[in-house]
């Protein structure tokens, strides 16, 4: 692949890269950090890249695969109050904003127990909005393992909140 090609192909899928990156790494500089590594490993590869069918799915593969790694080579981190909070919205009460706040960060607290392929297939899925076929291709599972991992994510989930 052409210096050119790279840039028209892989270098637009930075900020999908970094969403997911965020998402997985809980943080900003960490999420970066990665991506920029993400595209030095594609880099080198550049000269096979154009043999898989989904160069997007390969690089989110690449990106999972490399925070995963991340995450487990550091300590636990605490979520700082500031990162669970939800702007406001106008016609918002005070209350209501708590209310969502303290719904959404249950939410997060929910999702990041969850586990690792569960906590995976429901942020492709719901945050990122993805597709079962490239959801499959990223994470490279069957199409109906990938739903049941949904469904019972979703399930604890909605468990957990209704628990409370």
């Amino acid at each position: 692949m052409s210096p050119e090609l790279f840039k028209k192909k892989v270098l637009p899928l930075q900020n999908k890269l970094f969403s997911y990156s965020l998402r997985l790494l809980g943080n900003s500089e960490d999420a970066k950090d990665a991506v920029q590594e993400v595209f030095i490993k594609l880099w080198k590869r550049r000269e096979t890249l154009e043999e898989y069918r989904s160069l997007e799915a390969f690089s989110m593969r690449v990106t999972r695969n490399l925070c995963l790694d991340r995450l487990k080579a550091r300590k636990p981190e605490y979520v700082d109050e500031k990162t669970l909070q939800m702007g406001r919205t106008s016609g918002s009460t005070p209350a209501e904003i708590l209310e969502r706040k303290e719904t959404y960060g249950r939410i997060k607290e929910i999702i990041s127990a969850l586990p690792e392929n569960q906590r995976s297939v429901i942020h492709l899925r719901d945050i990122e909005g993805y597709e079962y076929k490239e959801m499959g291709e990223i994470l490279n599972m069957d199409l109906n393992n990938i739903r049941v991992l949904l469904s019972r994510a979703r399930k604890a989930v909605r468990k957990s909140l209704t628990k409370r």
